[in-house]
């Protein structure tokens, strides 16, 4: 009995400590991870897809450089998300999934039209939510994460602009 009070007493240090580390976090903050974090993870699935259904190298290219960047940013957002217990989404968001359906139905020049909208669209939104964290959040090791990460970004979204010209 003695041994389950103090398995009951752990949980709830345990849940404490999780519950006080997501309150430390601004909402602001907490808004940033959650859409950093399902916009990686879209941004790897898409990219993939643009590497199977492309038609145009660039088009294959581009996708391939969003797995490799978006992957190695997620790994250092998953870090800093375990350093302060929180729960990172393992999905993409509502928005990202029904995109990601539509071009899963696309091939070849019709499936790179749609994608480098798409990506020229979400890397204009991605770079405004990185920059704002970059210079208005709150936590240091996520403002400096947005700080690392929105150069990459803006070379994304340049890339876009050129393959969004291009089709």
């Amino acid at each position: 009995m003695r041994n389950l009070g103090i398995a009951w007493m752990a949980a709830a240090v345990v849940g404490l400590a999780t519950a006080q580390a997501s309150a430390a976090l601004s909402s602001a903050d907490q808004s940033f991870v959650e859409k950093a974090a399902t916009g990686g993870l879209a941004e790897i699935q898409t990219g993939q897809l643009a590497q199977q259904r492309a038609a145009s190298q660039q088009v294959k290219q581009f996708g391939a450089r969003m797995v490799t960047d978006h992957t190695q940013a997620n790994t250092e957002l998953q870090q800093i998300a375990e350093q302060k217990n929180i729960t990172l989404p393992t999905q993409p968001d509502s928005h990202q999934t029904a995109m990601q359906q539509k071009l899963k139905g696309l091939s070849g020049a019709a499936f790179d039209k749609a994608y480098a909208e798409e990506e020229l669209r979400d890397h204009q939104q991605d770079v405004a939510l990185f920059q704002r964290q970059a210079t208005s959040g709150q936590d240091p090791d996520l403002k400096a994460f947005a700080q690392k990460t929105l150069p990459i970004l803006q070379r994304h979204l340049q890339m876009a602009q050129g393959l969004s010209s291009g089709h």
